[in-house]
């Protein structure tokens, strides 16, 4: 076992410098860098801790609702594990580039059991492109009052995304406000039809400089009729109009949707990994 001097929680006086290391990679570093942006490095307001081993240019890790390691070498990615273990697990899921979350994942996984799923292989895409799609000029921001109309679809993709219904436990509270959050927040997208939401999207991380697209769902109804590809069309250059850069992440069996994001015009820049726990 490592020992762990060195890994600590950084703190506001770090800030800037994490900022600058995760400028390097942006669109990897998107679901963090966007909430550093906007809170700093105050643990209860940013939703985690940060964690380094020698400081931010060498390596770092965000422990939150997600364990994101973000940068180092195989003993700092090694002690980040065993500073995880040491107490309770607060994670739902690992994530981040391959090369680090898994082998974050084997040094986790004696303390931490199996896992419910791994996703090993999931290209991390950027569209730096005018769409090579027309995007559907049907598709829109959702409204507030939009929510009851919009949330079925949402849980249905949470669904067969996840494998998970995100009304368990709660009834559905938790997940309700986050969906009315992206509502209000201008993030959420969606086409719908005689009051039915049949293609949808959302922009669940941002930063100054890249906007992360999840939650791509289409009714299955109208699956084939290229609303997929149109419709993230759409969403891509509203992320593109805002001086971001389109991104999102996709699994690697999803051949249906890898597809139409290569017929949107996406390409890869990396890989990501996503640890899915019980």
């Amino acid at each position: 076992m490592l020992k762990l001097l060195g890994v600590r929680s950084l703190g506001g006086r770090d800030t800037a410098s994490v900022l600058r290391v995760l400028a390097r990679d942006p669109v990897a570093s998107c679901m963090v860098a966007g909430r550093i942006e906007q809170y700093g490095l105050d643990g209860r307001a940013v939703g985690g801790d940060m964690w380094s081993r020698g400081g931010p240019e060498s390596s770092l890790c965000f422990a939150g609702a997600n364990l994101i390691p973000l940068l180092g070498n195989p003993d700092d990615i090694q002690a980040f594990a065993e500073r995880a273990v040491r107490g309770p697990r607060l994670c739902s899921s690992i994530v981040g580039r391959a090369e680090y979350a898994l082998p974050m994942w084997d040094a986790l996984a004696p303390s931490w059991g199996p896992p419910r799923e791994i996703r090993a292989e999931q290209p991390l895409l950027v569209l730096d492109r005018e769409p090579r799609v027309a995007p559907d000029p049907q598709v829109r921001r959702v409204r507030p009052e939009e929510l009851d109309a919009y949330l079925p679809a949402a849980i249905s993709m949470f669904i067969e995304e996840v494998g998970v219904d995100p009304r368990l436990g709660d009834g559905g509270a938790g997940y309700r406000r986050r969906v009315a959050s992206l509502i209000a927040t201008g993030r959420a997208w969606a086409r719908f039809e005689e009051g039915r939401v049949v293609f949808k999207a959302e922009v669940g991380s941002q930063s100054s400089t890249v906007g992360q697209i999840q939650g791509v769902w289409v009714d299955p109804e109208k699956r084939g009729l290229g609303l997929g590809s149109a419709g993230t069309a759409a969403v891509g250059a509203a992320v593109t109009s805002s001086g971001r850069l389109p991104s999102l992440y996709v699994n690697s069996f999803n051949t249906r949707a890898r597809a139409a994001y290569e017929r949107v015009g996406f390409r890869q820049v990396a890989t990501f990994t996503t640890v899915l726990l019980d």
